[in-house]
């Protein structure tokens, strides 16, 4: 059973070593990146790539957007508050040195 609980899915998508490559390969972009781009941080083939970057859409961690036959990959607008939100209200469970 999915959980429905939108923290846990962003949780659950993030916690992957290529999709967190792709997060930070979309955070240092000034723009969006052509999901062919993905394959240079990564050290997977295309389609993972493409079945990861649909984790995240799913998630609502990334948006994308078609250009002719190429899809373009950008964070979502609310990623960096949702992000923020989670971790304040992680905050209190461990002390950080």
């Amino acid at each position: 059973m999915k959980n429905t609980n939108p923290d846990v899915q962003l949780l659950q998508a993030i916690a992957d070593p290529v999709r967190i490559s792709i997060l930070r390969q979309l955070a240092s972009s000034p723009g969006s990146v052509c999901a062919c781009d993905f394959t240079e941080c990564c050290t997977v083939s295309q389609p993972t790539i493409s079945h990861h970057l649909k984790v995240l859409r799913e998630a609502g961690a990334v948006t994308s957007e078609r250009r002719g036959t190429f899809i373009y990959y950008a964070l979502s607008p609310d990623f960096a508050r949702r992000w923020t939100r989670i971790g304040a209200s992680l905050a209190g469970l461990v002390q950080v040195a």
